[in-house]
Formats: C-alpha cells, sequence, structure tokens
C-alpha cells in the first residue's frame, strides 16, 4: 500500500534566485517613477505622436509616461514568445525559465583559427560561425560574431544574414545598421519562409533593432526599427548596455531600476504600434573597469547584474535576452574559462530566456571560433548540473541496492544500464582519461582540442542547404541592396 505524502515538495531542478519578488516590485517601482518623474529622450516623429496620443506628456523630446501606460503594455505583450528553425519547426519556447544560447553580433575583429592571430572580420568567418553552430548541440540560436570589413558598413548586416541562412537551419538573432537594411534582413528571411504571413506564424529571426542610449535616451534609427519589426508582428529585442558607474549609477540595483525603465519604453512602443506584438526584454549591465574605462563581461557585479535582471523579467512576465560565454580575455585561456563559468551557469540558473554573446573576448571586440566551441562544453555541463536530481522510486534504487548486497558492484546491474546515459553528462571536451593515455595522445592542452574540435566540424559538417532558387532571390536583395547604397551615395 502506497503512503501518503503530506505537504510533499519537489524540486524538479536547481533552486536559485538573486531577488526577491518583494526587491523585483521594488526596483520596478523605481523604474516607473523614473519613467514619471525625470523621463527620457524621444528623437522619432512617430514615436512622439504614438506617445502623446496615448496619454504621455510631451515637451519637446522629454517624454514622461504615465505608470498605467506599462502596465497595460505588459498586459497586451505576449509572455512567451517562440522562435523556429529554417523549416519551420518550432525550436525555442522563449517562456518561464527555459534557457538558450548563441553568438553575439558587431565585434570588429576576428581571432583566426588558424594563425591565433587577431584580424578584421570577413564574410566568410561568418559562414564558418553559423557552420559550427549549426553543428554543436548546446548552441541554440545563430549571431554573426562580426562587424563585417569586407562590404561597405551600411550594408554589413544584411551580408551577415545572407551568410547565415545558408550555413545554419537555426534560429537567427539579426542587427540592423538602419531601417533599409531592417526591411532587407526581413525580406530576405520572408522568401526563405515562403512568404512574410508564414514568417509572422513560424519566425524564425528576432531583430536586435538597437540600444537605448544610456542613459535615457532613444535615438532615431533604433526607434524606426523598433516600430518596423512591431508593426509587423515580429519578435524584436532593444536592450539597453549600461556600464555600472558610467551610463547607469554604479550599484546594481540602479543600474537595472533605470535600465528598465529604457527598455519598457520599447515595450510601450511596440504595443501602441500594434498590441500584442513581440517582445523580448532585457538590459545588459556590465562593469566599467575605473582604471581603463573598459566594459567588462566578466565581472561578478555583470554576473549579478544578468541573473537579478533575469528575476524582474520573470516578475514582469516577459521574455528575457541576457548574456553570457563571454570574456575579458585576449584568447581562449584559464581567464576565459574562469569568465566562461560562472556567466553560463549563473544565467542558466536563473532561466535568462535568450542568452547571447558565447564567443566573444576582449570585452566584446573580438569574435573566437574557439570561444563559440568551449562555450558549447560549458554550457553542456552547466546544463547538466541545472537539471538537477530526479527522486522517485525507480531512482533511489532500493531494490537494485539489495540486488547487489554489500561488496558488489553496479557495472553489470539492469539498472545501470537503463539510467547511465541518461543521467550522467558525457564530455566532448574535457579531458578524463589517465595519464599515459593523454601522453599516448600527444599531451594536448585544452586549447588545442577546442581549436581541433572546431576544424573537423568546418572540414566535415554538412548544413542542409537552401534550394538554389532561394539563393538565387537572396543575391538579388543583396544586388539591389548594393544599387540603392550606390544611389544613395551618389546623390550626396
Amino acid at each position: 500500500m502506497q503512503s501518503i505524502k503530506s505537504n510533499y515538495k519537489v524540486n524538479a531542478t536547481v533552486q536559485f534566485r538573486v531577488l526577491s519578488d518583494d526587491q523585483c516590485q521594488e526596483i520596478y517601482m523605481a523604474s516607473l517613477e523614473i519613467l514619471e518623474r525625470t523621463g527620457v529622450n524621444v528623437h522619432a516623429e512617430e514615436a512622439l505622436s504614438l506617445l502623446a496620443k496615448a496619454g504621455c506628456w510631451v515637451d519637446g523630446v522629454r517624454v514622461r509616461i504615465p505608470s498605467y501606460l506599462i502596465k497595460k503594455a505588459l498586459n497586451t505583450a505576449p509572455s512567451r514568445v517562440v522562435l523556429c528553425d529554417r523549416n519551420g519547426k518550432r525550436k525555442l519556447f522563449l517562456e518561464g525559465y527555459n534557457s538558450y544560447f548563441g553568438p553575439g553580433p558587431t565585434n570588429p575583429f576576428y581571432i583566426d583559427l588558424e594563425t591565433g592571430e587577431r584580424r578584421n572580420v570577413v564574410k566568410r568567418d561568418v559562414m564558418d560561425v553559423a557552420k559550427v553552430c549549426d553543428a554543436l548541440p548546446n548552441i541554440d540560436f545563430v549571431m554573426s560574431l562580426a562587424g563585417l570589413t569586407d562590404c561597405p558598413p551600411a550594408l554589413a548586416d544584411v551580408h551577415e544574414v545572407h551568410a547565415m541562412l545558408q550555413y545554419t537551419t537555426k534560429p537567427l538573432a539579426c542587427w540592423a545598421v538602419d531601417g533599409a537594411g531592417c526591411r532587407d534582413i526581413v525580406e530576405m528571411c520572408s522568401v526563405v519562409a515562403g512568404g512574410l504571413e508564414q514568417l509572422q506564424r513560424s519566425p524564425f529571426l528576432v531583430m536586435y533593432a538597437g540600444d537605448p542610449i544610456s542613459p535615457l535616451i532613444h535615438p532615431k534609427e533604433a526607434l524606426e526599427k523598433l516600430l518596423f519589426m512591431a508593426e509587423r508582428g515580429l519578435p524584436v529585442l532593444y536592450p539597453p548596455g549600461l556600464q555600472l558607474g558610467g551610463t547607469a549609477p554604479v550599484t546594481i540595483a540602479g543600474a537595472l531600476a533605470q535600465g528598465i525603465a529604457d527598455n519598457l519604453v520599447g515595450l510601450l512602443l511596440t504595443q501602441l504600434k500594434r498590441e500584442g506584438a513581440p517582445y523580448i526584454g532585457g538590459c545588459i549591465p556590465v562593469t566599467m573597469d575605473m582604471a581603463t574605462t573598459t566594459s567588462c563581461y566578466g565581472s561578478p557585479e555583470a554576473v549579478l547584474g544578468h541573473s537579478a535582471a533575469a528575476d524582474v523579467y520573470h516578475y514582469l512576465g516577459l521574455p528575457f535576452w541576457s548574456t553570457a560565454g563571454a570574456t575579458d580575455a585576449k584568447m581562449v585561456d584559464e581567464q576565459a574559462v574562469i569568465e566562461s563559468v560562472f556567466q553560463c551557469y549563473s544565467v542558466a540558473l536563473s532561466g535568462a530566456n535568450l542568452i547571447h554573446d558565447v564567443g566573444f573576448v576582449e570585452s566584446a571586440m573580438s569574435g573566437s571560433l574557439e570561444q563559440v566551441v568551449f562555450g558549447d562544453e560549458i554550457i553542456g555541463m552547466a546544463r547538466r548540473i541545472v537539471a538537477g536530481v530526479e527522486v522517485n522510486k525507480d531512482t533511489l534504487a532500493v531494490d537494485t541496492i539489495d540486488e547487489i548486497g554489500p561488496g558488489g558492484h553496479f557495472l553489470g546491474a539492469e539498472h545501470t544500464f537503463n539510467y547511465f546515459r541518461q543521467k550522467t553528462w558525457f564530455p566532448t571536451l574535457i579531458d578524463r582519461r589517465r595519464y599515459f593515455e593523454w601522453e599516448q595522445g600527444g599531451k594536448k592542452t585544452m586549447k588545442q582540442r577546442v581549436n581541433e574540435k572546431a576544424k573537423a566540424i568546418l572540414k566535415n559538417h554538412q548544413p542542409e542547404l537552401l534550394p538554389k532558387e532561394v539563393v538565387k532571390k537572396l543575391d538579388e536583395i543583396i544586388q539591389r541592396a548594393e544599387q540603392r547604397l550606390k544611389t544613395e551615395t551618389g546623390s550626396r
């Protein structure tokens, strides 16, 4: 007869929070106070018009926002956003505490996989990033990891998406230089999806519209992209980047209050443009090193800030964009290990939904395929720990223990056979061999193993190709964009 368990509680995963609900509410209320009392500067006519019609207090470009408008926008914005792969299969469920990882964008430099040297980024690198990410099991979406230098800067965004679409089926996070680039990117993705309506139903891209300029300035170009995506009902990001003590208060709580206030302006505008438009919240706090003024991705304050922000966005009921897998080191070394592990583990524990910047080195100045491959290993280990300990009659294994008895072993037990693959994490880079085996294998360091794995993927992995007629249409969009740029440049 089964016993009754009164008030029995289960931790299905490891439990972790930085902020309580009361603290989240306090930060949120501080954000509302900033928007009502201080307000923000808005530099886009359409945005100003939408805010004025909604009941905001507009004085020139300064806009003060009543709290009730933010609360209404939180009620109409979706609490979940689902991203599909290139083939329309639903893959990333940005809801609750689901966490997904991918690279970041816009690094002007690249660590060459063959030479180890730092150099400018070219389009071939973006193809390689997409191909490697396509093969890695713990990289869930793809960004370019680049700011291209072998094409006109005004078209770098379009060329990057052109490359990524052809070398991965995974969801894409894109960025756009301006409104024209945003339109070109949506057109390319619509071609691949089979039309705009199909892309809206099964979106495989989220657009990084740009950043508010901290503190409290909302630039024209970013707002135009934000409203363009909202009008089309496609997922959009609008996260402020915050330097603690530089562009935001030095305290994490103060930085979050300011950053969330700016981010809520983006939320409100998307809902005023198209009620129910998918919006992914976020703010990115990093420490400013007072000795060098460098933005420090690997600082403990940044790690705490990202996890605390995740708590606030869970409290608000919005999907959340975050950062992990980045390092201030100049290469994959011991510093990169320390910083990446803390970031990936804490952000996964906090349940941030869409986590970018895997592959960043040198404080977001350089991209590294080695760092992406290394990050995949770290994320896999973090995910196993976060999954926690399953406790039930079968996993307690009392019958198996009784069967084996004192002095026995479990290697041949059916229980071991049933569970060892699903309950044990198997590394691909971490070396667990005995010394003589490692020695016979060439005494390879972690960095050497990471480099070899990246090269092996580039050599052997074959991503699913797009149909030739689709690639031709993508090429035509690129050609039109280049011609448009020539015309605009010539007219000046």
